[in-house]
């Protein structure tokens, strides 16, 4: 098969879908990789090191496109980038389809056969290819958060570590799976004050084992809104796989801060986990809404590339060669079953279908067609 990776168009989107590691292994499954000029070079990766693990560089992304069967990506296709695609071919990336029904539409239109990272699923229900890029985007926000307290970034000037016997910053976690868990190792690690809100108890408990030092509390409309007027930051991490993220805290709600606390949407791909939160971008990162400095950039892990890129496609490489050898066979894989959103026109994930207001095919039967 002939593997196609774009380089990403998105605002200072810098990671790439292939590593020349990654470009050996389908050699040597004999397979063919096109590259699009400079792909990797955000990542540190140069056409001269995936020449040499063979691939072909070409920089007419049309002809790319034209010529390839599986066509790989880190995010979703940009509205300058959907006449690239044809029916038939394979697209594997991020898609985030439940919170954008323009691109879901412009994707069925095309006919490709979208399988998305985020909804690769397996039977324990682990989601392995979003997991480490929840990871970097956990870790960075307790980051970005102490960073936007600061009074001159519009913050209410709260440092997130105690000093002198002055309270740290008061930070609250919205969720307790891969960010959740991840901001609050390093919310810790920066000496804040933290709460972390989870609806499973079971889950709860093993959260308490493991950070004894957080205050850990079940997802309650009650317990968000006390929360809330005492967090200095406010960090939003809940994911439901395929359909919108759940809207946890309403505009009323927010009102109920400071002026000049932060909050930082991981959600915001899927809609976001505030009723005030929009995608922002990384050259434009926050807006003050209700008197609250909000981060909700949709591609965060992509300013840290090496590694977002690195931890991505040592994930995501297995799926994408059992994709290549196999075609479309290769959804008798379960996991990769659950990863296919869209074939030959039809929505075949119900959370995306139900995000979208569309109808919902049974992937078994559009597969059998």
């Amino acid at each position: 098969m002939l593997i196609g990776v774009l380089k990403e168009i998105k605002d200072n989107e810098y990671r790439v879908a292939i590593t020349p590691a990654g470009v050996t292994a389908f050699i040597k499954a004999h397979h063919r990789v096109v590259i699009e000029d400079n792909a990797g070079i955000g990542s540190g990766f140069t056409n001269e090191q995936y020449q040499k693990a063979g691939a072909e560089i070409i920089e007419d992304r049309q002809k790319l496109c034209s010529r390839a069967e599986l066509v790989l990506k880190i995010k979703e296709p940009l509205p300058d980038e959907y006449s690239l695609f044809k029916p038939g071919q394979m697209l594997f990336t991020f898609f985030h389809f439940a919170s954008n029904r323009d691109l879901t539409e412009a994707m069925l239109r095309t006919q490709v056969t979208c399988i998305a990272y985020e909804t690769v699923q397996t039977a324990d229900g682990k989601l392995p290819l979003l997991a480490p890029m929840s990871e970097v985007a956990g870790k960075m926000a307790p980051l970005i958060a102490a960073n936007y307290l600061a009074k001159p970034l519009g913050g209410k000037g709260v440092l997130a570590s105690s000093v002198a016997h002055v309270a740290p910053a008061g930070f609250l976690i919205l969720g307790g799976g891969n960010a959740g868990q991840a901001a609050a190792r390093i919310a810790l690690g920066i000496g804040a004050d933290i709460t972390l809100i989870e609806k499973c108890q079971n889950h709860i408990n093993i959260l308490q084992k493991e950070f004894p030092g957080i205050s850990c509390l079940p997802s309650t409309p009650e317990n968000i809104a006390r929360a809330l007027p005492k967090a200095d930051a406010v960090i939003g991490t809940v994911h439901i796989p395929g359909t919108r993220a759940p809207r946890l805290v309403s505009r009323d709600m927010l009102t109920t801060m400071e002026q000049g606390s932060v909050i930082v949407d991981i959600a915001i791909d899927q809609g976001g986990c505030f009723e005030t939160s929009k995608p922002t971008t990384h050259s434009e990162p926050v807006y003050r809404e209700e008197g609250i400095m909000h981060y909700c950039v949709a591609n965060m892990p992509g300013i840290f590339p090496r590694t977002s890129t690195l931890a991505l496609v040592n994930a995501a490489l297995p799926y994408a060669l059992e994709l290549a050898d196999k075609g479309r066979n290769a959804f008798n894989n379960p996991e990769l079953l659950k990863g296919l959103n869209l074939y030959k026109g039809h929505v075949t994930n119900r959370g995306v279908a139900e995000a979208c207001n569309l109808p919902c095919a049974d992937p078994q039967s559009v597969l059998g067609e």
